[in-house]
């Protein structure tokens, strides 16, 4: 692929991240990982990672662009302690990792995107 074209796929796929992490607060990882996989492409591992590492930066944008418009309040003490459980839960989670192979990592990603859909749905 063309440094130019993987350079503006690239591009489209942040956009889309971006906005889903907006819309549905760090939903952008379910678009980054496939999207990283098939139209980059990057192995599973590769793409988990760099999914993860893209996530933080666009979660901080989007918290700051909701607590500067007013239109929705962040609470902040709930960040607070997600945060601390989010960074030990971070550290597990990069270390397993690297453990699984990429076709039980796919199984898990697609479980549990599969679990939080069927939530949504009758929740």
């Amino acid at each position: 692929m063309k440094t130019s074209l993987k350079k503006h796929i690239t591009a489209i796929i942040g956009t889309v991240a971006g906005i889903a992490n907006g819309l549905f607060g760090a939903g952008g990882g379910t678009i980054l990982v496939p999207a990283l996989e098939r139209f980059i492409p990057l192995d599973t591992h590769k793409a988990h990672a760099t999914a993860l590492a893209v996530m933080l930066p666009l979660s901080i944008v989007s918290a700051v662009i909701y607590t500067l418009s007013n239109q929705v309040e962040v609470q902040w003490l709930t960040v607070l302690y997600v945060s601390v459980g989010g960074l030990v839960g971070g550290i597990i989670g990069a270390k397993l990792l690297k453990k699984l192979s990429a076709a039980w990592l796919n199984i898990l990603f697609g479980l549990f995107l599969a679990v939080g859909a069927i939530r949504m749905l009758f929740a």
